[in-house]
């Protein structure tokens, strides 16, 4: 191993972990954020960098969710969200700073399901489960009016002009003049739920769409419905188009006529012309899953920025698409909730891109500049294993739960397909591993205990997918196998097995090696050097052993984690390591000394995947708390910091010495306050006691409050020694002069002047004797003194 500079430090550069998990969402007329329900709480993403910036309903002390948040509304200027809540409460917030406005209790007689606002924000309208509809004055938080009517659960409510529109489980639409708070109008035609409703107020008509597979137009002059125009499927989302766009694929603006996009359980987005009852535009570049087998939906939302011309789509499995309404090109994707995270792999070149597989059958490729993702989509059954090569970065390697492996080509423009399948194993593939100097075969192992190489295709081809050949297999251990890798001269592999052992295989053949035991327990990875020959294995048994290639011995063992550890990787060219356990913790380790450097923890549960970028400036790690945390290497500028700490340290330190030297001890006693320096400080308070106790007074009275505390902890600790009692005593007494006349506030104070306490009786108890001894002493030469004086008289 050469000599390097060994990492020391890594910070939380970003985490990425779920942002919406269903519910409500609302865009802001900027289209810069969304804000999205996500559990209990609203969380504010930044669409262009992919992070969350802030969350609504957080208990900022405790970092727990403070009151369920159920449903909640943007305002229209977007400054403002009112949320309701688990408790019955409703709460007014402005989300940019996270500040609490208001809040008043509803009188819903159960939970709100749906909240509404007018056009400027003034009048707030709640449908609750208990069928009723209430209109709210926000300046006064006062019920103005409880509209009844409705039946069931309040699905829609909205506002429109001086009305207020509702629909609730008899899937009639019913209108009041909330000013009044009497029902004007029921629109009865909708056979099933009511999921949307968007006004056209120059024609002064509606257009709703229901869970009944139908849209329907609306004469709000007459209240007869003008149109119904089948969609063949459920719809949950609909929204109203400008009056002149362009259609997709076409070149001349639609101009006269209501347009409508909507969308559903067939997850593609459609657009109407309802004023002629015309299907005018249907997606054929669908990234939504189609609808499950139970019939959930696969489109639950849609949303319509005006500012930006964009549609975005909120698929069912909380996935967000945003699409440019001119070309319905995906312009991004986001994923809302991911579920464990199993595995990650940098991918692209200069690891430009993230692979990472989830408990779910699509990996997920983000773009690290941004977040925005790609599902691939190919696999039957849960993702487990990722796997890439140094030789050809755009290839991915997946395993699943479909008893397959996939191979996956990144191409110019970074849009990943399956160029090729493998399906021989009859159990669960749990890892995979490529060939390191070239991209010519990769190995799988299976829960069926067998070890799998494949050799890749020399030529691709996209527009087919190919099938892999096996080129050999070999029954590998006596139970699962947790991991494969292969060195780095691509002539031998390593596996690890929960049979607690590690093997060693020749590529040539598959043939054994040798078996390194040791463990107690599973072994859960297994690693090359890539520098020396040594093979490294993590086990259940909390444990780190390297083995030397040579003769199979295990050279080093390393002990810091209390659980399994779950993943290791070699660092800076072979003398570090970094490991990843189920306590939630990475740990860095330096070989050389066996010691582990630091420790990190930012997960909640078990880190299940790790990978290390080309030149090892960022780890990411990700575990079954659904979290990525990106980990950037701060070695050098804690260094740099710690450098400058030291020369700022050293011209304070001449600083100091200058200004005691020059007699100026009010700027001398300042600045070794702040250097927190308890013997200069009383070495400087002993000179100025050269001037008497009144100098002292002037002197202490000059400080900051700040400065004042400082002197009170010093005081404290040179009460401690009897040779420094009499500056402490001092120090001690003008202060608390300051701090029973109020001028001097110190947090703890009670505390520090019970540490004190002991010590200074026992100085008073000594100074009390030595005056008594002294009084004696006295006592005893002024009786002695008429003797004395007789002694003379006789002895003249």
């Amino acid at each position: 191993m050469g000599s390097q500079k060994l990492k020391e430090a890594f910070e939380v550069g970003a985490k990425y972990g779920a942002f919406y998990t269903g519910g409500e969402i609302e865009w802001t007329s900027n289209g810069q954020q969304l804000l999205c329900q996500c559990g209990g709480l609203v969380k504010v993403l930044d669409i262009e960098r992919g992070r969350v910036t802030s969350a609504l309903g957080l208990n900022p002390e405790e970092e727990e969710i403070e009151d369920t948040i159920t449903t909640f509304v943007l305002s229209p200027d977007n400054e403002r969200v009112i949320s309701s809540h688990k408790s019955g409460l409703l709460k007014l917030w402005n989300w940019k700073d996270g500040s609490l406005i208001k809040q008043w209790k509803s009188v819903h007689k159960g939970p709100i399901s749906r909240l509404a606002l007018d056009h400027d924000g003034s009048l707030l309208a709640s449908g609750g489960t208990d069928s009723n509809v209430r209109i709210w004055d926000l300046q006064y938080q006062a019920c103005t009016h409880n509209l009844k009517g409705a039946q069931g659960v309040i699905s829609v409510v909205q506002f429109n002009n001086d009305l207020v529109f509702a629909a609730g489980d008899d899937a009639k639409i019913r209108s009041w003049k909330y000013s009044t708070g009497q029902q004007q109008l029921i629109l009865s035609g909708h056979f099933s739920k009511v999921t949307a409703l968007v006004f056209h107020n120059e024609t002064n008509q509606l257009v709703s769409c229901g869970r009944d597979r139908v849209i329907i137009l609306w004469d709000l002059s007459s209240g007869e419905s003008i149109r119904t125009l089948p969609a063949f499927e459920g719809l949950e989302g609909l929204v109203l188009l400008p009056a002149k766009f362009r259609i997709p694929g076409q070149a001349k603006k639609i101009k006269g006529g209501i347009h409508v996009a909507s969308a559903g359980e067939r997850g593609v987005v459609r657009i109407w012309n309802v004023t002629d009852g015309r299907e005018v535009y249907t997606q054929s570049n669908s990234l939504v899953s189609k609808a499950s087998e139970e019939g959930g939906l696969a489109i639950v939302n849609l949303l319509f920025n005006v500012e930006l011309s964009s549609l975005a789509v909120i698929s069912s499995d909380h996935n967000i698409i945003v699409h440019k309404l001119q070309t319905f090109k995906c312009e991004k994707q986001l994923v809302g909730f991911s579920d464990e995270v199993l595995d990650v792999l940098f991918l692209g070149a200069g690891g430009s891109h993230l692979a990472v597989a989830t408990n779910s059958m699509d990996i997920k490729l983000y773009n690290v500049k941004d977040m925005g993702c790609q599902l691939l989509k190919g696999h039957t059954d849960l993702v487990l294993a990722l796997a890439g090569t140094p030789s050809n970065p755009s290839l991915l390697l997946s395993g699943a739960k479909d008893n397959s492996v996939r191979l996956w080509l990144l191409d110019s423009e970074f849009y990943a397909t399956c160029i090729s399948v493998g399906s021989r194993h009859t159990m669960s593939v749990g890892s995979v591993a490529f060939s390191q100097l070239s991209a010519s075969f990769f190995l799988s192992v299976s829960q069926d205990s067998c070890l799998k190489l494949w050799k890749v295709p020399k030529k691709f081809s996209k527009d087919e997918i190919q099938t892999l050949n096996v080129d050999s297999t070999e029954i590998a251990h006596e139970k699962d196998i947790n991991s494969v890798c292969v060195s780095p001269n691509d002539k031998l592999i390593a596996t690890g097995s929960q049979d607690k052992t590690a093997k060693l295989w020749s590529v040539e053949g598959l043939s054994l090696v040798g078996v390194l035991r040791g463990h107690r327990r599973g072994v859960w990875c297994v690693r090359f050097s890539p520098v020396d020959q040594v093979l490294l294995s993590s086990s259940a048994d909390c444990t780190i052993k390297l083995w030397a290639l040579g003769d199979l011995t295990c050279i080093k063992t390393f002990e810091g984690h209390d659980s399994s550890v779950l993943r290791a990787e070699f660092m800076t060219h072979g003398t570090q390591l970094i490991t990843a356990g189920a306590d939630g913790l990475l740990k860095l380790w330096n070989i050389k000394t066996s010691e582990c450097i630091a420790t990190f923890d930012d997960h909640d549960g078990r880190i299940w995947a790790l990978a290390v970028s080309k030149d090892e400036s960022l780890i990411v790690s990700g575990g079954s708390d659904s979290n990525l945390v990106f980990w950037q290497d701060v070695t050098e500028k804690r260094r740099e910091e710690a450098e400058e700490a030291r020369q700022k340290l050293i011209l304070q330190e001449q600083e100091l010495a200058n200004l005691v030297k020059s007699d100026q001890l009010l700027s001398a006693l300042k600045l070794a306050l702040s250097l927190e320096r308890p013997l200069q400080v009383l070495r400087i308070v002993q000179e100025v006691l050269k001037q008497g106790k009144e100098g002292l007074q002037d002197t202490i009275r000059q400080l900051q409050p700040e400065q004042k505390e400082a002197l009170l902890k010093c005081a404290t600790v040179w009460n401690c020694n009897s040779k420094n009692c009499h500056p402490a005593q001092l120090v001690l007494s003008i202060l608390l002069d300051d701090l029973s006349s109020g001028a001097l506030k110190v947090q703890g104070f009670s505390s520090t002047l019970e540490g004190t306490i002991p010590y200074t009786e026992r100085h008073f108890k000594r100074l009390t004797q030595l005056l008594q001894d002294l009084h004696l002493l006295q006592y005893t030469a002024a009786c002695m003194q008429p003797q004395l004086k007789g002694e003379g008289s006789l002895l003249t």
